[in-house]
């Protein structure tokens, strides 16, 4: 059996601010609105699920990452929606990326992100 479609599920304190975040700060579109779950679209194959769930549970070694080639415009987007900003934008040699670490309302890390390894290209 081939998955079709992944959904990364985050419990938050406010499913409404929470989808307005992600709405506003990366672009993201409802795809599906549950009650107190909703399903936002990243893309085509590729979802962000919120969950209202007091006190929002939250997993030390969860990270969303989001691929872009403008990561500072991300970043300004999603601190103008309310992300607090961890790490300003920053070439890492290492992995050979550029990329920053934020943290969304509830506390989640996410991390923006611009490979420049060529290679990053030809596998997708």
């Amino acid at each position: 059996m081939m998955t079709s479609e992944m959904i990364t599920w985050l419990y938050v304190s406010d499913v409404a601010g929470s989808r307005q975040f992600y709405e506003q700060g990366l672009g993201l579109s409802l795809v599906l609105q549950q009650g107190d779950c909703c399903i936002l679209s990243i893309t085509k194959t590729a979802l962000l699920g919120l969950c209202e769930r007091p006190p929002p549970r939250q997993t030390p070694g969860l990270l969303l990452c989001f691929v872009t080639e403008d990561v500072d415009e991300q970043v300004a987007s999603l601190v103008s929606a309310g992300a607090t900003l961890e790490q300003a934008p920053k070439n890492n040699d290492t992995y050979g990326i550029y990329h920053a670490f934020l943290l969304d309302p509830d506390g989640h890390r996410l991390e923006v992100q611009r490979f420049h390894d060529p290679r990053w290209k030809t596998t997708r």
